[in-house]
């Protein structure tokens, strides 16, 4: 008999304007006995600076792939940092999670040429520490909702994960995930306000609750001022081209090395027949490429709550000028660190199980390194004495 603490995430309440990451109310803890499933891209940024970002974003998508594919699809919170993701499971999947992560990180290795680390982090030691994850529910659209972590408890985990603690070993060679549903076809989306940025904003330690919230509150509004919140994917999602630059990327994700050629020809396939059917404006049976589209945009993860506000928007000078202004005085009165990055583009990886369904889901990150850029630049700052605290960020929020 299934525990119902499996279905903690589909009972959670759901809030629908963004605003609500920053209410108390919308969260709850996560239960005693779940664990939290961690990975994170060693020297990501290195592989950025070679031109990678595209692999770095699929290994990222592929730990919440492979952990939801062991799991049977189930609804289980997650979250993708770029460089890396965290799903929340119940004790009840562990072997199974487990294993899939051992199998991604030899995967990752073999097919990327990327180290990732793994870890499986019980609640019990987060609560140890007197931190906690509490999870709330955001729907962006009516098909999809995102998790949203605080409490500090995750961001511990991903510090145990590097400090060599509750490590998942790397399987054997030639061992392979499930990553059905796994893609990176689209090519990067320019900027149409102005510049692609990157934006995280953690507590620091000695900022409050109510103060961080209150920061988070006004950075989100001052973004809502731009046109669709900031949104980096047009209404009408991207435009589809009959480009296969990342037909390599998901071939290696779903077929093994003998059968790779007859996938990437699939792939192309497909991308060939979605653009003839958008193009001639074409339904078949209950797929239509148009609103395939605008459901890509709308069910797309641009913005989220990780222990900190992270958010990748598209903003002209005028919003981005406020933005700043608002952290740098933030910074400043000791509420807040904060790390940006600018590019010219966003860049989308996408899970989606069936595109006959409409619950597909894909994640935003900046171009050029996006999350995993802002977050080194938080660290320098971190690294130049400019805080004290041992971990980051503190659980001041909610």
């Amino acid at each position: 008999m299934a525990d119902p603490n499996d279905d903690f995430f589909r009972a959670l309440p759901v809030f629908t304007h963004f605003e609500g990451v920053a209410d108390i109310d919308n969260y709850q803890p996560l239960p005693d006995d779940w664990l939290l499933a961690v990975a994170d891209i060693v020297s990501s940024t290195n592989a950025i600076a070679s031109g990678h970002y595209k692999s770095v974003n699929m290994a990222g998508a592929s730990v919440i792939s492979a952990v939801l594919n062991a799991l049977d699809k189930g609804d289980y919170p997650f979250v993708f940092g770029g460089d890396g993701a965290l799903v929340a499971i119940p004790p009840s999947g562990e072997v199974r999670v487990r294993e899939a992560l051992s199998a991604v990180r030899t995967w990752a290795t073999e097919e990327l040429q990327l180290s990732l680390r793994t870890a499986l982090v019980p609640m019990a030691d987060v609560r140890a520490e007197g931190l906690d994850v509490r999870v709330a529910r955001f729907s962006p659209s009516d098909f999809v909702s995102y998790a949203m972590f605080a409490g500090g408890g995750a961001s511990w985990a991903e510090s145990q994960m590097k400090a060599g603690r509750f490590v998942v070993e790397a399987a054997a060679p030639e061992t392979r995930p499930d990553l059905t549903g796994l893609s990176c076809r689209w090519n990067p989306i320019k900027a149409q306000n102005g510049e692609i940025v990157s934006i995280i904003a953690v507590p620091d330690a000695a900022g409050s609750g109510p103060e961080f919230r209150r920061l988070v509150t006004d950075v989100i509004a001052i973004s809502v001022g731009q046109d669709r919140d900031g949104h980096p994917v047009p209404v009408e999602g991207p435009t589809l081209a009959l480009v296969f630059k990342g037909t390599e990327i998901e071939a290696r994700a779903t077929a093994l090395a003998a059968n790779r050629w007859r996938r990437k020809l699939a792939i192309a396939a497909q991308i060939v027949f979605v653009y003839i059917l958008d193009k001639f404006g074409i339904r078949l049976a209950n797929f239509d490429a148009k609103i395939y589209r605008r459901d890509l945009a709308a069910n797309s993860d641009f913005r989220k709550f990780d222990d900190g506000l992270k958010m990748t928007i598209d903003v002209d000078a005028a919003h981005l000028g406020r933005i700043e202004a608002r952290l740098r005085a933030a910074e400043a009165e000791g509420v807040c660190r904060y790390g940006l990055h600018r590019q010219d583009s966003a860049l989308m990886t996408c899970f989606v199980p069936t595109p006959l369904m409409r619950d597909h889901m894909h994640f935003i990150d900046g171009a050029s390194g996006g999350y995993a850029m802002a977050a080194m630049a938080l660290r320098k700052k971190l690294h130049a004495g400019e805080t004290t605290a041992a971990a980051l960020p503190s659980p001041g929020m909610p």
